[in-house]
């Protein structure tokens, strides 16, 4: 409760509802996802409509409205570039490994889901595990993640084909060239419309 009203006392008197979604937030980290009880106290807490909170909890995909996997929630995206990428034979390891789409684990332990775009296209395909980001995945790097999560073990997050962030797959070449900060590139250039100098 004292982080709750921490949240709260962010906002001003007459504003308080504007903590709906980090107290959502809260006790999804609490419970591993928002149930309806839970979605009750929240609108008592902040003095706002059941139905006001229910519509933000559904509104973002972070949010869980029924229990998810212990060990892992598995966000695959489906989007364009991650599925030109191979998305797709992602979520044919997850079907293989955990089971149906949206589904708890018969153990337990994995849920997994298709969701939008998680904004990082440029490392496509990617998956949003739990709070990290796993990118440039292979089907074969995906089910080395899930068994190691099955295994209790904290697979590393980021890329997994070696680069660093979203850099090109040979490095950085932009800022690394010194020809293109020391003014040899620069001509001058006739605008169009523009008037002839004298």
């Amino acid at each position: 409760m004292e982080k709750a009203n921490w949240w709260i006392a962010k906002y001003p008197e007459n504003r308080r509802q504007s903590a709906v979604i980090p107290i959502l937030w809260l006790v999804q980290k609490q419970e591993g996802w928002v149930s309806e009880p839970a979605i009750s106290a929240i609108a008592r807490l902040l003095t706002m409509p059941q139905i006001r909170v229910y519509e933000v909890a559904t509104f973002y995909t972070m949010f869980q409205l029924e229990p998810v996997g212990s060990a892992a929630l598995i966000q695959v995206c489906g989007t364009t570039p991650c599925m030109l990428r191979g998305s797709e034979a992602l979520m044919a390891v997850c079907k293989a490994k955990i089971g149906p789409k949206d589904k708890l684990s018969s153990d337990g332990l994995f849920t997994w889901q298709e969701v939008e775009c998680l904004g990082a296209c440029c490392n496509a395909p990617m998956a949003q595990i739990n709070d990290y980001f796993y990118e440039d995945l292979t089907p074969e790097t995906m089910a080395q993640i899930i068994d190691d999560f099955a295994a209790g073990k904290a697979p590393q997050a980021g890329p997994y084909n070696g680069r660093k962030t979203s850099e090109p797959m040979g490095g950085a070449t932009t800022l690394s060239d010194p020809k293109l900060y020391d003014g040899s590139a620069a001509r001058a250039i006739r605008i169009p419309n523009a008037p002839e100098k004298a």
